[in-house]
């Protein structure tokens, strides 16, 4: 895991606290564009409690219905796979088979939230990518054998040739090095992923389809990280198809799926993207604004910004697990801890986010902007606000600490928030696809009458209640 070289240790931001009135009061709790009660924002976060068939469970449910009972303006639902293939825990959505489990889960966020939530789900899209594999078993079976190394071992049958590079792996090129190293990881450059651009608008407009019919509000595409639609983004797409190369190439399949879905349904449509790539070689800040115009004009119903979390930096992963996107620098800058440099790990994506909504507003755009990263204070919050720098404030991390905490804001009860102090529990659990938690409360109360526990009973699967009737 990368961290910063300074590795300073920044305590939580000093807090004040809103009255009740003051909350009233305030632009955090003021109405919003996209028909929101407030500009209140929880991004999507992947929790691991899908079946393994991408379906909803129970936990799932429990999951949902903690996140909302904050009442937030808008909550995202994690990343859920538009194409019906095998994924592991992670929500699908490539098939009707998957509505009826969508349908209940949104209507547990109607039922929790007393129907003031606005309930969206992020669409997305991945690439092949195996884990690394047992070096013996990488030369005896993955390993495409290729005449360069025949010549480099001396020749031989195949099987004779792959004992050798066992022995003297130096002729494999980059890419099998790094299927040997690291995983092997699909590239939108490579020839298996030369169909996409034909693909990809029909499949995320049935996805969004699917969503309208179960009664989301809207669609988030996913357009940011170390997926499908950031890697055509990205400046390191080089394909030569009119699909990568220059930024307006690389922009092409990204508008045509969001032309694409915004013709098949009437609910919102917005996507989330990156600020900055963070990576030698990838998008810059300069980049996020023309393509954040781009979008915008072509009738993006929100941007939601993040950064970093690519594939490109990431660390090596131990035998027999996948690489991880948010370890390297990149991932670091997408979920910095309390450990970290100078500026620390509060509102670190705030002046980008403010280049681009700026941006916006001299270019004549309204288009909503959702500043995220390290804001877990009223006042940080309504700071990003006053200025101007975006029209929703997103908590992902914070909001996992205390899903209530919007509610206790509201009520004048700061004092009884459960504050994150960013130390990335979450982020682990997530790195090892286990039911994502926090330490903050995965040991508290295990012994309550109905709470759901993990396999191994150590831990537990949904945040304590508030009791709002405490003075």
């Amino acid at each position: 895991m990368w961290v910063p070289v300074e590795r300073l240790k920044h305590p939580l931001l000093p807090a004040r606290w809103p009255s009740v009135d003051e909350a009233a009061a305030s632009r955090l709790f003021a109405p919003g564009p996209l028909g929101t009660e407030s500009r209140t924002w929880i991004p999507a976060m992947v929790p691991w409690r899908a079946s393994e068939s991408g379906e909803v469970t129970p936990a799932v449910l429990d999951w949902y219905r903690a996140l909302s009972r904050g009442r937030p303006g808008v909550l995202v639902v994690e990343a859920t796979g538009i194409r019906d293939v095998p994924s592991g825990p992670l929500l699908r959505i490539g098939d009707d088979r998957y509505l009826d489990g969508l349908r209940a889960l949104v209507a547990a966020v109607r039922d929790s939230s007393g129907g003031r939530t606005r309930l969206f789900v992020q669409l997305i899209d991945f690439l092949q990518m195996r884990r690394r594999p047992v070096r013996e078993v990488f030369f005896a079976r993955h390993l495409v054998l290729r005449d360069a190394h025949r010549v480099a071992v001396g020749g031989g049958d195949d099987d004779e040739v792959r004992r050798k590079l066992a022995l003297d792996d130096r002729s494999l090129d980059a890419r099998e090095r790094e299927a040997l190293e690291h995983g092997f990881r699909e590239r939108v450059t490579d020839a298996s992923a030369r169909e996409l651009p034909r693909e990809l608008p029909r499949l995320f407009a049935d996805a969004a389809a699917r969503a309208e019919q179960a009664g989301f509000d809207g669609v988030e595409l996913h357009y940011a990280h170390a997926y499908t639609m950031a890697s055509f983004l990205s400046a390191r797409n080089t394909r030569d198809d009119g699909y990568g190369g220059a930024l307006e190439d690389r922009l092409r399949l990204p508008r045509e799926v969001l032309a694409a879905v915004k013709a098949r349904v009437r609910c919102t449509v917005g996507l989330r993207y990156l600020t900055d790539e963070i990576i030698e070689g990838g998008n810059t800040i300069d980049d996020a604004i023309s393509i954040g115009l781009v979008l915008a004009r072509d009738g993006a119903d929100f941007l939601s910004l993040s950064r970093g979390g690519k594939f490109e930096d990431a660390a090596q992963p131990r035998v027999g697990e996948a690489a991880y996107p948010y370890t390297g620098r990149s991932g670091y800058e997408c979920m910095p801890t309390y450990v970290s440099d100078t500026r620390g790990p509060f509102g670190r994506n705030l002046g980008a986010t403010a280049r681009i909504k700026h941006a916006l507003v001299a270019a004549g755009l309204d288009t909503p902007v959702v500043a995220a990263g390290g804001l877990s204070t009223f006042e940080l919050c309504e700071a990003v606000l006053a200025r101007g720098d975006a029209d929703f404030v997103a908590s992902a991390r914070q909001s996992l600490a205390d899903p209530d905490w919007l509610e206790k804001l509201r009520l004048g009860r700061g004092d009884d928030i459960r504050r994150c102090n960013y130390t990335n529990y979450c982020e682990a659990l997530d790195q090892r696809h286990k039911a994502v938690t926090c330490k903050l409360w995965d040991r508290l109360g295990l012994d309550e009458p109905g709470v759901p526990l993990d396999p191994t009973g150590h831990r537990r699967l949904v945040p304590p209640l508030w009791h709002r009737s405490a003075p």
